[in-house]
This record gives C-alpha cells, sequence and structure tokens, in this order.
C-alpha cells in the first residue's frame, strides 16, 4: 500500500491547522498566550511514543476516536502549565476536584475542535469518547496507540509553546495504521510521488539498525558502553525542518552524501556531552574544562567514524554506494547548523523526511542525536528499487526482506 507526498503534506497542514484552532480556544478562554511552535508526521516504534516527554510530570485529557479515522488522541499540559490554566479558569483554585474539571473542560473544547477539523476535511463522521483526565509521568501520560498489530505507529504531534515561558504543551494523535493509511490513499492526488508504507517502515528498522553501528562504534573508540536509544522517521514541511531540533549549544560533524539517497547527515553532541565523550578520546587529561580544538579534533574524529557506520549500512541494504564529504565541525545552537541544511534541501521539496536517532550511556553524561535529512526523490528511488518479502510475517532482517 502507498502513500503520496503531496496527501501526507496534506494531512500535516490539517493536523497543524487542528492544533491551531485547539490553540485559539485556549487562548480565548483563558487569556494565555500561546502558539504552534511544531507539528510533524513521525513514524516510530510503538515503545518509543512519548519519547521526548522523558522526566517531567504532566496532566491532560485523552480521547478514544472512531469512524473513517479511528484511534486515540491526547493533550498534555507540563504541571506549571496546568496550574495557570486553572487559576485563568477559576481564580483562587478551589481544590483538586475543581482543578481536573477546569482541565477537562478546557482538554474538551480544544480536542473537540481538533477532531471535528479532521471530520470536515474528510466530508465524514468522527465520533470520539468523553474526555478522560489523566495525571502521570514522562511518555506514561499518553495512550498504548491502537492494538493493531503493528510495532510501528504513525504519530501525530503538535507542541504548543506558552509565549514568554518556558513551558510546552502537546497534542499526540495515534490513530490506527490500517485506517490512517486507508483514508490517506483514499484522498491521494497521484500515483507519481507514492511512498510504500510497508518499505518505509522497514527503511526505519534499518535506521535503527544504523544507529546501533554508530554505538557500538563509539563503544569501541572509547571504552564506554553506548546504546541506540530511539529511530524515527518524521515528515514536516521544509519551514519547521529546524524547529526539529532544540535551541541547546551543540559539537558535532555535518557530511553531505551522495548515492541513492542523497542527503544531509549531522551528528551533534550537546555540548556537556562533546567534551565528556573528547575527553574519553583523548590520551591524556586537559587542563580545566573549557571546549578546545582538541576536543574538537576529536569529535571530528568521531563523527567520521560514526558517519561511515551510519550511511555504509544503508548502502549495504540498498545494493548501492552511498559516499559522504569529509566531515565539517560545527559548533553552534541547534537550530544554526539545521537552518542552512533546511534551505538547500528546501530548494528542490516543500517537504522533508527527517531521519532522527539518539543513543547514550550511563556511565559518563553523554547523549548524542543523529539527524539526516535526505533528498525525498531520491528516497522514494530507492524504496521503490526494494523488494519487501513476507513484510507482515518477519521482523526487519537485512536477508530475508530485501532482494535486488
Amino acid at each position: 500500500m502507498k502513500v503520496d507526498i503531496q496527501s501526507l503534506g496534506t494531512f500535516n497542514s490539517l493536523a497543524h491547522e487542528g492544533a491551531e484552532q485547539a490553540t485559539a480556544a485556549l487562548c480565548q478562554m483563558t487569556g494565555i498566550d500561546a502558539s504552534v511552535e511544531v507539528t510533524k508526521i513521525t513514524l516510530m516504534d510503538r515503545a518509543d511514543v512519548g519519547e521526548s516527554l522523558r522526566g517531567r510530570e504532566f496532566v491532560g485529557v485523552q480521547f478514544g476516536f472512531e469512524g473513517e479515522l479511528a484511534g486515540d488522541t491526547v493533550l498534555v499540559f507540563e504541571d506549571g502549565c496546568a496550574d495557570s490554566i486553572v487559576e485563568a479558569l477559576v481564580p483562587g483554585g478551589a481544590g483538586d476536584e475543581m482543578a481536573q474539571s477546569s482541565v477537562k473542560e478546557i482538554g474538551n473544547i480544544m480536542m473537540s475542535g481538533f477532531i471535528d477539523g479532521w471530520a470536515d476535511y474528510l466530508k465524514t463522521t468522527i465520533d470520539h469518547t468523553p474526555p478522560t483526565y489523566i495525571e502521570r509521568r514522562g511518555h506514561e501520560v499518553l495512550p498504548t496507540g491502537s492494538e493493531d498489530g503493528a510495532d510501528q505507529v504513525f504519530v501525530f504531534k503538535s507542541e504548543i509553546e506558552w509565549v514568554g515561558e518556558e513551558l510546552s504543551f502537546y497534542i499526540y494523535m495515534l490513530p490506527a495504521q490500517d485506517s490512517l493509511v486507508d483514508v490517506m490513499t483514499a484522498h491521494a492526488n497521484t500515483e507519481d510521488d507514492a511512498i510504500p508504507i510497508d518499505k518505509l517502515t522497514v527503511f526505519n528498522e534499518m535506521t535503527t539498525e544504523g544507529t546501533r553501528a554508530a554505538a557500538e562504534h563509539v563503544s569501541m573508540m572509547t571504552g564506554v558502553e553506548t546504546e541506540a536509544e530511539v529511530s524515527r522517521i518524521s515528515f514536516a514541511p521544509i519551514e519547521d525542518v529546524s524547529k526539529q531540533i532544540d535551541s541547546r549549544t551543540y559539537v558535532g560533524t555535518v557530511v553531505e552524501f551522495d548515492g541513492t539517497p542523497s542527503g544531509y547527515l549531522m551528528i551533534l553532541f550537546d555540548e556537556q556531552s562533546a567534551y565528556n565523550i573528547a575527553e574519553e578520546l583523548m590520551p591524556t587529561e586537559t587542563d580545566g574544562e573549557e571546549f578546545t580544538a582538541m576536543h574538537e579534533s576529536a569529535i571530528e574524529e568521531l563523527g567520521n567514524v560514526m558517519t561511515s557506520g551510519f550511511i555504509d549500512g544503508w548502502a549495504n541494504v540498498l545494493q548501492t554506494a552511498v559516499d559522504h564529504s569529509p566531515p565539517e565541525v560545527v559548533h553552534d545552537m541547534g537550530r544554526a547548523i539545521m537552518d542552512p541544511l533546511a534551505a538547500r534541501v528546501g530548494m528542490n521539496q516543500d517537504h522533508a523526511f527527517i531521519i532522527e536517532s539518539t543513543m547514550r550511556t550511563d556511565e559518563i553524561e553523554f547523549e548524542s542525536e543523529i539527524h539526516a535529512l535526505p533528498d525525498e526523490e531520491e528516497l522514494r528511488a530507492a524504496l521503490d528499487d526494494l523488494l519487501v518479502e513476507r513484510a507482515d510475517e518477519t521482523e526487519a532482517d537485512i536477508e530475508q526482506i530485501f532482494q535486488t
């Protein structure tokens, strides 16, 4: 089954507009100045959904919905944000019961508009359950998703930022994969730019393997046991690509790769992680905690080896040559690194697939992110050249699933 790029873009825009309407309702009822920061469609392992919420406390409301499109959706607020919403609706507060009632009230209004927007576009009826109040930590605040047997799921995520405050809230929509693909296929406009969903799923599994290979290279070079954490493929408008990465300062490498597909690959460490991992690579300890040219050189060497492991894995599976340029060391804020690359990709396409992976270790404070921006047409060509055998019966095993 295939979904065309245009329908992915349309559904991404639909989710964004729904989030805009939900946010407008919030602003009108509470006076809170908020805006939708980014909306994206992500294909990821079911177990990794909500990984970005790790370690934080949330409250929210959850709904089930059914009709032409079925699944679960949830609106979650960080604790500080929820307290302010309750204060705006019930000045002076009125205990836990009234607080829960206030969150349910605003959540019901916001999410009803969100779901109704989808129904209006699809020219159908989508019913949703009454809101259920939830109060949990991290990804546990999210629904598990429709149990349709799929190990990987499509997630629509909108991040809404409270202007002037370091607080955000999120809308997660987890449609049942079969119903989503059926709806997208029914609203497809062309077969010329169709993406085979089963192959995209397997490509995501391949990315996971590439991340594991990169993590193994880190372990071999440093002696620090490193694990691959999350791999996902996101789809977003070009103007939102730089928002996939936060505004922290990063140190890392950027390479351009050529072949099928071509594009750009970034290996990024937050500044403290870069310092820590560089120290493990250097033969002698340095004086002080300043990030020096020696540290940058160590990161350049590590980034080159990690890049080779990641991209060579693609080339082996795709049965093609994928070469990459020498790594360029970058040391800047995340969006400042991503912006020029997104601009280059955007010269030829309106949307982009962003391939993201993370890895970390418990031995030292260290976390790394891998971001790839492949050319859309060449990624589609790579997927078209693959034949998937028993995709719904087997694990993503290179020799069993792919053949030339």
